[in-house]
């Protein structure tokens, strides 16, 4: 290589490096200014149980929609600690929003991870980059309800052309998204576990409800049942078993996006503790009030829930290369024990935020509420039942040899 073009590659590199730093040291003040503004109307979103719009216009402004995709289509290439960043932050400030962004984020990790050589899928993730697209999710239906791995409506080959109708018990926000990602079986012949997942933008698509969504808390994610029917090409149907794609990239991003929004709603309320004591130890000339102890325990619960989320992400990201290690009893124990643990630990924060604030807490109205964080937090071990994992996880548990060595 001579010395002219060496130099050239060289220079392209560092300006590479340099933009993406730009980017990464952007982002927390980019995640920030959206965050603000889900706080500002969070309180409205949940009284009404309606769509976060004001929190979205601001994440599209912010262009946080496509910060997975690699920057040859149009994304910026971040990887999903930076992502989980953005979800911690949203959390504070609005669950709903929180979630409705870490949903979004894990159906994009499943396009760009496994889209292959399909470039209606590379043009779609294009598209999601230049306009800012918001992508729902469709993963359960019918009577299988959060049996995500058994899926009833079958992909209907029609010449040049494929078609899904599909009784979905729920697609969170469905009805705001600029497309929807979905489950179905292979085709009418498959057995229900023999899955695929098929990306559709809005136009390919029209959505009849068939149940409302009136809930306890995470009310802004419009998580309505609908009637979804569907037409397409083959080539939007990712090229990788579902089976792969849920094992490497849908289960591992959602329980560590979902953890960081729940996280994010346990530091939220842990924020109105300590305000609320240090407005207490103001007005009693320095005396601590009666819940003032419950603070020690939210903090050091919320403290065991970021460390644990931290080691995850960390094991997930040296890992998520490697496909036998995700296969793994060891790294799927984890990545499913990470979800159960963050949402108890979630829940206990937040309910020890509210000890300490007392009556104020319990309020539902003053400057030291808890009591949409404990509503919206409630939801995390039902998302995807912390009892159905813990089952299918003994099950598999029982065909591994127990350790004989704290080393092993």
């Amino acid at each position: 290589m001579n010395s002219s073009l060496n130099s050239s590659l060289n220079s392209s590199l560092v300006a590479n490096v340099s933009a993406r730093a730009a980017v990464l040291e952007k982002l927390p003040e980019r995640a920030q200014a959206a965050a603000a503004v889900a706080a500002k109307h969070a309180a409205a979103v949940d009284v009404a149980a309606r769509f976060p719009a004001e929190a979205f216009e601001a994440i599209k402004a912010q262009r946080l929609l496509g910060l997975l995709v690699p920057e040859a289509l149009g994304g910026e290439g971040v990887g999903i600690a930076d992502v989980a960043d953005v979800c911690y932050r949203l959390g504070q400030s609005c669950g709903a929003s929180g979630m409705i962004y870490a949903m979004h984020q894990v159906k994009v990790a499943c396009i760009v991870r496994h889209l292959g050589e399909s470039e209606a899928l590379a043009r779609l993730l294009r598209q999601l980059c230049n306009e800012q697209l918001l992508l729902a999710s469709s993963t359960t239906e019918g009577q299988g309800g959060g049996n995500v791995r058994s899926s009833e409506a079958a992909v209907e080959h029609q010449g040049a052309g494929i078609s899904l109708e599909r009784r979905a018990s729920v697609i969170s926000y469905g009805a705001y998204a600029d497309g929807i990602v979905t489950t179905a079986r292979r085709s009418s012949e498959a057995a229900s576990s023999d899955q695929v997942l098929i990306a559709f933008l809005k136009s390919d698509y029209t959505l009849s409800r068939i149940s409302e969504w009136q809930t306890l808390g995470m009310r802004g994610t419009c998580s309505e049942g609908y009637l979804l029917k569907a037409s397409g090409t083959p080539d939007q149907i990712l090229p990788v078993p579902y089976e792969a794609i849920h094992q490497r990239t849908m289960v591992p991003f959602a329980h560590l996006l979902w953890g960081s929004v729940w996280a994010g709603i346990a530091a939220a309320a842990v924020g109105r503790a300590q305000a609320f004591i240090r407005t207490a130890l103001r007005q009693s000339n320095g005396q601590m009030p009666p819940g003032a102890p419950h603070y020690t325990k939210a903090l050091a619960s919320l403290r065991t829930l970021r460390s644990m989320l931290a080691s995850s992400l960390s094991t997930y990201e040296r890992n998520m290369d490697d496909p036998s290690a995700l296969g793994s009893l060891d790294f799927q124990s984890l990545i499913t024990l990470t979800k159960v643990q963050a949402s108890e630990l979630a829940v206990a924060t937040v309910s020890s935020a509210l000890r300490v604030c007392g009556l104020s807490g319990y309020r539902c109205d003053g400057d030291f509420s808890v009591e949409r964080y404990l509503r919206d937090v409630l939801s995390s071990p039902l998302m995807i039942n912390n009892e159905r994992i813990l089952a299918n996880l003994a099950t598999q548990s029982l065909l591994a040899p127990i350790p004989v060595s704290v080393r092993d």
